[in-house]
């Protein structure tokens, strides 16, 4: 039988952290739609805690798809939904198309994506959080980040480094310009949150 779960180390290590603000910040009700899913991992970790909610897990690589189909076939429950491709770049989300979903959607959280792409992609995920979330609905990023234009540790440093090694429109980005193209989509910057490993949690909320 083929087994198609990806594992990322890093998921063990961060879940229980992620999932204690998670459980603060997000709305009690509706749908969380997962940016950039990746395994899998935590979509099948946070939707049975998260009970009250829908998850959504998304990704834009077929192979993170398949993963994450078979982890949920692995560990199922009852409030996830079969994972979708998205492209955060696109001017106008597959989500968008399934009126069934954007009616749902209270919140948006996306982990250790916007430093693993292209600033493209930081760019289209305020645009897309702008358009689809309701008002007071909240956007949840983790990772890595810059503050005031320099690095929180000499691990990040050396991380950044490796990343635009391997694609130079990657990197760690600086919090304040990402709070920045935040605000111009209309979502306020409400906290950030020391993590393990010198990663943040960083959470938005859509004004009117």
């Amino acid at each position: 039988m083929n087994d198609d779960r990806q594992f990322a180390p890093a998921t063990q290590r961060n879940r229980e952290p992620i999932l204690e603000v998670l459980q603060r910040i997000l709305p009690s009700t509706g749908t969380i739609l997962e940016i950039a899913s990746g395994t899998g991992e935590h979509a099948v970790f946070f939707a049975p805690r998260l009970s009250g909610r829908k998850w959504l897990p998304t990704d834009i690589h077929y192979l993170s798809l398949a993963s994450i189909s078979a982890w949920i076939k692995y560990s199922p429950s009852d409030n996830i939904y079969p994972p979708i491709l998205l492209d955060v770049c696109d001017r106008i989300w597959s989500v968008e198309q399934e009126k069934q979903f954007t009616a749902e959607i209270t919140a948006i959280v996306s982990i250790n994506m916007i430093h693993i792409a292209p600033w493209a992609a930081c760019l289209g995920l305020m645009a897309g959080a702008g358009r689809i979330l309701p008002q007071n609905g909240i956007l949840y990023l983790y990772g890595p980040f810059k503050q005031n234009g320099q690095h929180t540790a000499p691990s990040n440093a050396a991380f950044d480094e490796m990343l635009k090694s391997q694609n130079p429109e990657w990197g760690v980005r600086d919090l304040e310009e990402v709070i920045a193209v935040a605000k111009m989509q209309n979502l306020h910057w409400r906290e950030t949150v020391s993590m393990p490993a010198n990663n943040l949690s960083v959470i938005f909320e859509k004004l009117e």
